[in-house]
């Protein structure tokens, strides 16, 4: 059985560490801010995350592009030269064309590997719920899973991965046309959050909202509580634009509710970040159905 990588891209939201003890291949999107150029990198070597939503805080708008298909072509060529097979978990469709780029580069090789397997998985699924489906699947190929295996337990995996988020600031979400600017207006001035998840299709979708912070932040544990299956004895993912406290808050709330033990933490990356600005959080889990 030949051995194969895991490949994915930055807007799994991982820590640059996980990433490293589970051998994943991480492609980085990118964006643009202000004159430059950066890639998203997991360890924030172009732009550290905290200076990013410093200059987003300070007015900073930020373009962000997918990987290309020539980026994904010369890593997979990189992989299949050493003789492993791929296996590649993209960022949610719905949200950017990177899956697109990643299935046509792998087009594009297979003649290049007729022996090779390389299989692309559209994950439907966004920053730690993308990572956390990556994280289940290095878990299936520890147990000496084949490649097909590990795709096969992916396709039928991401639909239970559950993504619930909120933002703090309404205009960032206007901004990318998830809003009009009278609902944002009006709920910034009654200070009501967005409750938000990504649905089946891969889409953001607005479920409910809060009055205020903490309830906003309290309402999506709720959610968890709807759905998780054994809560208790998952691992869990929280993201945060830069509010590491509130992301501390939901994670304590967790434990307290389930008593869940295996709990990670990081930033949602600069990419997403964009789109979806400082002060959000977002809460993943195995669930039911999305």
């Amino acid at each position: 059985m030949r051995e194969f990588t895991i490949m994915t891209d930055s807007c799994c939201d991982m820590t640059a560490a996980m990433a490293e003890e589970l051998e994943l291949s991480v492609l980085p999107l990118s964006l643009h801010m202000g004159e430059a150029v950066y890639r998203n990198w997991l360890d924030g070597r172009d732009i550290a995350f905290p200076e990013f939503y410093s200059r987003v805080r300070g007015g900073q708008d930020a373009t962000t592009a997918a990987v290309s298909v020539g980026d994904f072509e010369t890593e997979m060529r990189r992989v299949l030269s050493s003789g492993r097979d791929i296996l590649c978990i993209s960022f949610s469709s719905a949200l950017s064309a990177t899956y697109q780029s990643a299935s046509i580069a792998a087009e594009d090789l297979r003649p290049e590997f007729p022996e090779a397997r390389i299989c692309v998985v559209d994950s439907l699924c966004a920053s730690l719920g993308q990572g956390l489906l990556l994280w289940l699947c290095a878990q299936e190929r520890k147990k000496g899973r084949t490649v097909e295996e590990v795709r096969d337990f992916a396709e039928e995996t991401k639909g239970k991965v559950c993504h619930w988020f909120t933002v703090d600031d309404l205009n960032h979400l206007k901004r990318g046309g998830r809003i009009s600017a009278a609902t944002a207006l009006f709920g910034t001035m009654l200070s009501i959050k967005p409750v938000m998840h990504v649905d089946g299709g891969g889409h953001l979708t607005p479920v409910g909202k809060a009055r205020g912070r903490r309830a906003s932040l309290l309402a999506l544990v709720d959610e968890m509580e709807k759905t998780a299956i054994a809560p208790g004895e998952q691992t869990v993912f929280i993201s945060h634009g830069d509010c590491l406290a509130d992301a501390e808050f939901m994670a304590e709330e967790v434990r307290r509710r389930f008593g869940t033990k295996d709990i990670h933490i990081n930033y949602v990356g600069p990419v997403i970040g964009s789109h979806s600005g400082p002060g959000t959080m977002a809460l993943f889990f195995l669930g039911t159905a999305r």
